[in-house]
């Protein structure tokens, strides 16, 4: 990992055109080529970017002018998409620093309460959705995708249980695509839904409502058995 900090402008043409007044910022640039930059403030995003594939070239400034009032940069980066032909060339003015570290082998980000694991605990725990339920089956495959959870209840219906982390429209019209396809089958239907998340939008709760699906609240830590609590069906 190269970090500069540097005063520099930049000038990004291809497919848009962008441009960086002079400031001074942080450049990151990459092992694998990809450069970064950043300001003091603002979003955690950066102000313009390369990512890679793509190469870097140093280019020396151009001789001084006679107008000793016209800044001379101290180095110009240019940066090459492989795939394309979009370039960011970056002129810096003055660097004040510029260091290179080796990171190493990055283990990548552990995520926790990701759907998997929602997916496991409410498999495992199955009897959250009513006393007497038994799971079929993780991943139930259809034509279409895998419905997460596939169970019975405890009267022996069928029921499709499709999990999200944060509950929209769209995973109520995903519900509602598996369980037309899953009634059609004579040996499961009638099959009955349950939309579950551990937040729901007021506009997905009442599109659930109308389909005649259940909403279930998961609530995370209660799963981990971090906290006691009880399930709300809705």
């Amino acid at each position: 990992m190269r970090i500069i900090v540097a005063d520099c402008s930049a000038q990004y043409s291809g497919r848009l055109n962008a441009s960086l007044p002079l400031a001074k910022r942080v450049l990151l640039v990459k092992a694998d080529n990809s450069v970064l930059i950043f300001s003091e403030l603002g979003s955690y995003k950066p102000l313009n970017w390369m990512a890679a594939p793509c190469t870097i070239r140093q280019i020396d400034p151009p001789d001084a002018d006679d107008d000793p009032d016209t800044p001379v940069p101290e180095r110009v980066l240019r940066v090459c998409a492989e795939k394309s032909d979009d370039v960011l060339e970056i002129t810096l003015q003055h660097v004040y620093a510029d260091d290179t570290y080796d990171l190493g082998e990055d283990p990548g980000l552990v995520k926790d309460g990701v759907e998997d694991h929602l997916q496991r605990y409410l498999a495992e725990q199955i009897e959250r959705i009513g006393e007497g339920a038994k799971l079929v089956r993780r991943e139930y495959p259809t034509a279409i995708g895998p419905v997460d959870i596939m169970a019975v209840d405890g009267d022996g219906m069928h029921v499709a249980i499709e999990i999200k982390r944060h509950g929209g429209i769209d995973g109520v019209e995903q519900l509602t695509r598996y369980c037309k396809l899953l009634n059609r089958d004579p040996l499961i239907a009638p099959v009955r839904g349950i939309f579950a998340a551990q937040t729901i939008t007021p506009q997905a709760r009442t599109l659930a409502h109308e389909r005649g699906f259940e909403c279930m609240i998961l609530d995370y830590d209660d799963m981990k058995g971090q906290e006691d609590g009880t399930l709300r069906l809705f």
